[in-house]
C-alpha cells in the first residue's frame, strides 16, 4: 500500500463493496467484512512454528478477531483497512474481458478474498491474505463469501502441497461462523450429474491463505493491456512498477537490481520460466491437476495458488480432470501447454516495457520459443527420478506409460510400490484397478479381457527396469546404488500418501455439524505423505478408489468450487 499506486475512486475506509469498474491503480482499499460469532476449525502446526508463533496463539481473542475479518482494532502500524486487486483473464493463452460484468476487463479482480497485512519474519516478508473474506468492488454482485466445504478442500490441499514438496501458498488458520450461512449448488448424495443438481445451505468461513506476494500472470496482464492500449497517462508507469514490485516480493536476490529495466524484464522471464516449468513437473509427480489454470490462477511468483476446482488423480490417465468446465486443455498432462500458455501470456504482459529495446524484444521471444524444450527436461528429470534412474529412458517409460493405461493402474500406489523395488509384479498388482467390482466402472480394461498376457508385459516390463535402475550409480560415491539405498531415494519422490477426495468429504460433512476430528486426523497424514504410518492409517489411505465412488459429482468430479 506505500509503494504501489491506489485506486483514485477508492474511499479511504475502504466502504467498497459493490461491484464497479476500477480504471487504474494497483489495489483497491477494502475493509473486510467479518464472519459472525466465529469459531476456531484448524491451523497449520508447521507454519506456525516456522514463523514462530505458539500453537495456542490460534485460539486468542485478538487472532480471532483479525483472521476472522475484523480488522477495525489492529494495532499501528497495521491498517484497519485491507487490500483488493484486478487482474486480466487470459484462457489458454487467449484474452477475455467478457467475464467482466462490465464487458470491459474493468472489473476482474479479488472478489473475496483481500488482503489484510505483510509482515517479515527472520527475514522473510509473507503477505496474508483472507479468502471468503466479503465483497469487494470486483466481487461481480457474489456475496464475497467461501463456505465451510471449500475452505477445508484448500486449507489441507496446501498443507499437502507443502509437505509433499510443491511449491503452494501457505495455510495459517481457518475459522468458521456458527450462525452465517450462504446458499450453494452442490451434488445430491451419490449423484452422477455433471453439474449440481441442488442448492444447499453451508456454513460461512474464513480461512487465510500466506505466500510472499498475491500477483498473478492475470495481474500483470492486466496493466501490459492498459500500457498496450494507453488506457490512462500513468498505464505505462503503472505496469513498471507492478513488475518491480513482483521483483522485490518473489525474486529478490535472484534478478540483479542494478540491471536497466528492459534487463530487469528478461531475467525476470528467465526466472518464472525455470520456476514454472519445475511446479508444472511437481505437480505431474505428485499426481496433482490444477483444473482450471487460467492465467489468473497463475502466480507470477511461480507456486501453487487458487485451490479452485483441483483433483489428485487416482487412475493413471493423462487426460484426467476433475472440473467439468476444464476441458482438454486442463487436464493432467497438458497441464505443460498450459503453463506455457500462461508463459506466453507473462512475456506479453511485460513487452510493452521493451518497446524501444529490440534487443531484449528478441530474447524474450526466444526464452517463450524454448519454453517447450526446458519443460521436456524438466518432466524427463522428473520421470526419471519417479523410476530411479540415472537418466530418462524414453523407451522404458514409454512403455509403462501404454502398460499403466491399459491395466490401469492409481497412480500414487503404483509408484510407491515400485519403490519397493520388487522382485515380480505380485506388489505391483496392488495397485491395478481389476476385478469384478470394476466391470460396470469405466475401469473395465484390456486387463480384464486378457490377465495373462497383460501380466506377462509387466513382468518384462519390470525385468527391462531392474537391469536400468541397477545400471544406475550413486551421485555421491559413482558407485552401482544398493537396492536399499534405490528404494530409499525413491520413496522420497513417490509419496505413501495421497489426498483421497473421498476421504475429505466426509471430513467437511463432519465439520459442518462443528465435529472437527477428521479434518484434524486428515492434516496429520497430509503433512507426513512420506512416511509409512500405522496400520489403521495404512489401510485406511493407502487403497484403491472404491468403485461405487466412481463418476460420482463431488469425488470425481466438480463444478467450479466454491
Amino acid at each position: 500500500m506505500d509503494s504501489l499506486n491506489c485506486d483514485p475512486d477508492a474511499t479511504a475506509s475502504g466502504a467498497d463493496h459493490t461491484p464497479r469498474q476500477v480504471f487504474s491503480g494497483h489495489y483497491v482499499p477494502v475493509a473486510p467484512t467479518p464472519i459472525k460469532d466465529p469459531e476456531y476449525v484448524i491451523h497449520s502446526n508447521d507454519f506456525f512454528r516456522e514463523l514462530g508463533f505458539v500453537d495456542t496463539l490460534a485460539h486468542t481473542d485478538g487472532f480471532v478477531r483479525l483472521f476472522s475479518g475484523d480488522i477495525s482494532n489492529v494495532p499501528a502500524p497495521m491498517r484497519k483497512v485491507g487490500w483488493a486487486c484486478g487482474y486480466a483473464l487470459s484462457i489458454f493463452g487467449t484474452e477475455y474481458t467478457q467475464q467482466c460484468p462490465f464487458q470491459t476487463g474493468n472489473g476482474y479482480g479479488d472478489g473475496r478474498a483481500m488482503s489484510v497485512l505483510e509482515t517479515v519474519i527472520d527475514g522473510q516478508r509473507w503477505e496474508m491474505q483472507l479468502k471468503g473474506g466479503g465483497r469487494t468492488p470486483y466481487c461481480r454482485g457474489a456475496d464475497g463469501r467461501a463456505v465451510l466445504r471449500s475452505s477445508i478442500r484448500e486449507f489441507l490441499a496446501q498443507e499437502h502441497m507443502h509437505a509433499l514438496g510443491v511449491p503452494t501458498s501457505r495455510s495459517l488458520s481457518l475459522y468458521v461462523s456458527t450462525t452465517e450461512k450462504v446458499q450453494r449448488p452442490w451434488y445430491s448424495e451419490g449423484s452422477h450429474a455433471m453439474d449440481p443438481d441442488r442448492l444447499v445451505t453451508e456454513p460461512v468461513a474464513i480461512s487465510t491463505r500466506v505466500a510472499p506476494s498475491f500477483i498473478r500472470v492475470g495481474q500483470l496482464e492486466l496493466f501490459g493491456r492498459r500500457a498496450r492500449n494507453k488506457a490512462h497517462p500513468q498505464a505505462m508507469e503503472e505496469l513498471e512498477k507492478i513488475m518491480l514490485h513482483l521483483l522485490d516480493r518473489e525474486y529478490s536476490g535472484v534478478v540483479d537490481n542494478t540491471l536497466s529495466t528492459a534487463e530487469k524484464v528478461v531475467a525476470l522471464a528467465r526466472a518464472f520460466r525455470s520456476r514454472l516449468t519445475s511446479l508444472i513437473a511437481n505437480w505431474i509427480r505428485v499426481g496433482y491437476c490444477q483444473g482450471n489454470f487460467n492465467s489468473d490462477n497463475c502466480a507470477a511468483g511461480g507456486f501453487t495458488l487458487d485451490y479452485g476446482p483441483f483433483g489428485f488423480i487416482d487412475v493413471y490417465n493423462p487426460n484426467y480432470q476433475s472440473w467439468t468446465g476444464g476441458g482438454h486443455h486442463f487436464s493432467f498432462l497438458n497441464q505443460p501447454v498450459a503453463a506455457e500458455r500462461n508463459f506466453q501470456m507473462f512475456c506479453t504482459a511485460l513487452s510493452p516495457l521493451l518497446i524501444s529495446n529490440q534487443d531484449s524484444l528478441q530474447q524474450l521471444d526466444e526464452l517463450q520459443r524454448d519454453f517447450a524444450t526446458v519443460m521436456q527436461a524438466q518432466m524427463e528429470k522428473m520421470w526419471a527420478a519417479k523410476l530411479g534412474l540415472g537418466s530418462f529412458d524414453a523407451a522404458l517409460f514409454n512403455e509403462l506409460e501404454t502398460l499403466m493405461r491399459q491395466t490401469p493402474v492409481d497412480y500414487t500406489m503404483f509408484f510407491r510400490e515400485l519403490s519397493m523395488v520388487p522382485d515380480n509384479i505380485e506388489p505391483l498388482k496392488k495397485s491395478f484397478y481389476q476385478g469384478p467390482q470394476y466391470a460396470t466402472t469405466s475401469m473395465y480394461s484390456d486387463y480384464n479381457d486378457d490377465p495373462t498376457g497383460m501380466d506377462r508385459r509387466w513382468s518384462a516390463w519390470l525385468s527391462k527396469w531392474h537391469l536400468l535402475s541397477a545400471a544406475s550409480v550413486d551421485s555421491n560415491t559413482e558407485q552401482p546404488r544398493s537396492r536399499e539405498a534405490l528404494a530409499q531415494q525413491m520413496k522420497l519422490v513417490n509419496p505413501q500418501y495421497r489426498w483421497r477426495e473421498w476421504l475429505v468429504a466426509p471430513a467437511y460433512q463432519q465439520a459442518a455439524t462443528g465435529d472437527y476430528t477428521l479434518i484434524r486426523a486428515l492434516q496429520q497424514v497430509m503433512t507426513q505423505p512420506y512416511d509409512r504410518g500405522s496400520d489403521a492409517v495404512n489401510e485406511k489411505h493407502y487403497t484403491l478408489k472404491p468403485a461405487e465412488f466412481f463418476e460420482v459429482g463431488g469425488l470425481s468430479h466438480y463444478s467450479c468450487s466454491s
